[in-house]
């Protein structure tokens, strides 16, 4: 059978390197996580109860295609409480987690061959989505200086007819300030070019504030999430706000692409942006185990990395060690039965000597995997 151009794109390597330790940990092997970006708790258990009673007195169906009303509502209440933003909650579209957010931005905002920013390294379902849309992922080296941050200057450089930028970032952990974030938004507009704010991670920071694109402008189309912060990465639920004038054509896309986001996983997020106090013990999970991460690398050679404001990653530069982070990655889980993702995920230039660690899981998890890639490493230097 035929076969579309469009469908050519990179695999999700990360994905590749959680089949291998699933299949290592088939074997009866014990594995140390640390290659996904998965909080290691799930949704709160007090929305999850609320749910449930609501699963049993009726049935679920289709919502409107831009979202039940309530939960947009309250998450523009969330603008207000977080940010102090004032945000009409019509400008809040509902989506199928921020994956379903990315294919509606990229659908609304460009036509096809037109050339979309990241800074590299980055998120790479963003490079693979542009690619299955038609579209020109355009990778902008970063730089330490820059805390591996685009900056303004890469818009008129680099012709763009968009920019995606996500703060705190995947997989650098890095963040954008405020005065960033409005020169990026300034450089966007004097060029024409639409401007895209991943916020997924807000909620996971840990030096500094979390500043949202909103606070600087309201061209732009911020992305979020309920994967990260509300630990709900498997209901497959987000939410995208939009300028006023693009309501109605996100909405057209949104009822023929998806027709709505899952009615529980609506009402689950609704019930679990209540849960603060259970959510915020989750972040001192991360803060404790970044503090072990930046603490430890260094001490056994790994420590060529921007400092994580937020997220829960360290991405680490191994040149010192391996021109092949591919193969690393795999030696690191074959010997030490712990799970890490190559950097060629994030950037197909530079990220063949990168690597990605994420401290989503429990404590005792991380302590024990940087014990164990800690013996790693002595092997390393020992044989080098």
């Amino acid at each position: 059978m035929r076969n579309s151009s469009r469908g050519e794109v990179d695999p999700f390597i990360v994905m590749d390197v959680m089949e291998a330790a699933r299949a290592a940990e088939a074997a009866g092997r014990h594995i140390i996580h640390m290659e996904v970006g998965q909080p290691g708790t799930g949704a709160p258990a007090k929305a999850i109860e609320q749910l449930s009673a609501e699963m049993t007195a009726e049935p679920l169906g289709y919502t409107v295609g831009l979202g039940l009303p309530e939960l947009r509502a309250r998450i523009a209440q969330h603008y207000q409480d977080w940010y102090g933003v004032t945000l009409d909650p019509e400008r809040v579209v509902i989506t199928a987690g921020a994956s379903g957010a990315f294919l509606l931005a990229f659908s609304a905002l460009f036509d096809t061959g037109e050339r979309v920013g990241l800074g590299a390294p980055c998120y790479p379902s963003y490079r693979q989505i542009l690619k299955a849309l038609d579209l020109q992922p355009v990778d902008m080296p970063t730089t330490m200086a820059a805390r591996m941050q685009p900056v303004a200057d890469d818009v008129a450089e680099h012709d763009l007819a968009g920019l995606i930028v996500a703060s705190p970032a995947n997989p650098t952990g890095t963040m954008l300030g405020e005065d960033e974030l409005r020169s990026l938004a300034q450089a966007c507009e004097v060029a024409g070019a639409a401007f895209i704010s991943d916020e997924i991670y807000h909620g996971l920071g840990y030096e500094g504030r979390t500043v949202t694109a909103l606070e600087v402008t309201d061209e732009v189309y911020v992305i979020n999430s309920f994967s990260k912060y509300f630990s709900m990465t498997g209901w497959r639920v987000g939410w995208m706000v939009v300028p006023q004038d693009h309501v109605r054509r996100i909405e057209r896309l949104a009822q023929n692409m998806f027709i709505c986001p899952s009615h529980a996983s609506q009402k689950l997020a609704l019930h679990a942006m209540e849960c603060a106090t259970d959510l915020d013990v989750n972040v001192d999970v991360y803060r404790a185990n970044r503090a072990l991460m930046i603490e430890a690398l260094p001490k056994m050679g790994l420590g060529k990395f921007a400092p994580p404001d937020g997220a829960f990653y360290v991405y680490v530069d191994v040149s010192d060690y391996t021109d092949d982070s591919v193969k690393f990655c795999s030696q690191v889980l074959e010997k030490a039965g712990v799970a890490v993702t190559p950097g060629l995920d994030f950037d197909p230039v530079e990220g063949h000597k990168w690597v990605r660690l994420s401290y989503a899981r429990s404590t005792d998890d991380i302590r024990e995997g940087l014990d164990r890639l800690a013996a790693f490493m002595d092997d390393v230097r020992a044989a080098t």
